[in-house]
């Protein structure tokens, strides 16, 4: 990805190039935790990103999945409650002048089932809510829109 910022390529990221930047960052569970550790790691460079989105965000060891970095611009958080693992019900902005969080949506899956056997069986037994949250048209939908409208305004800019 820093490769990818270097335009011209001479192995140097300019602040121009930095400020070009167009990054989105997406996680699902230890993903979405490392989703901020990468987003703090753009900060400490100077990377602007647009947008996080968080879906049922399991906390790593070490990791502090709860605070968005500066550097975001927007942030969402999808996550639900049941089961043996569940997500993060709440992040926050560390500035919340220069980061806006979207939301803290949670989602629920009592009374409708989504077909997960993109997962292994015992998987879908024990964890059936952390991976329905991952397969669920709905919320597919709202990050797709979440992204256009944050491509759109950082075109317009």
């Amino acid at each position: 990805m820093l490769h990818l910022l270097d335009s011209n390529g001479d192995g140097i990221r300019t602040s121009s190039e930095k400020e070009q930047a167009r990054i989105i960052i997406y996680g699902h569970s230890w993903g979405a935790s490392q989703a901020v550790t990468l987003a703090r790691e753009l900060g400490r460079q100077g990377i602007p990103v647009l947008l996080t989105v968080q879906l049922d965000s399991i906390r790593k060891l070490r990791q502090d999945d709860s605070t968005i970095p500066s550097n975001v611009r927007t942030a969402v958080n999808f996550y639900q409650s049941k089961g043996l693992i569940h997500g993060r019900s709440v992040i926050r902005a560390a500035d919340p002048a220069r980061t806006k969080i979207l939301g803290n949506f949670r989602m629920t899956y009592q009374g409708h089932r989504l077909n997960c056997r993109n997962h292994r069986l015992i998987t879908r037994f024990f964890n059936k809510s952390h991976l329905e949250i991952e397969n669920d048209p709905h919320v597919w939908e709202q990050i797709a829109s979440l992204i256009e409208s944050e491509l759109s305004r950082s075109v317009s800019e």
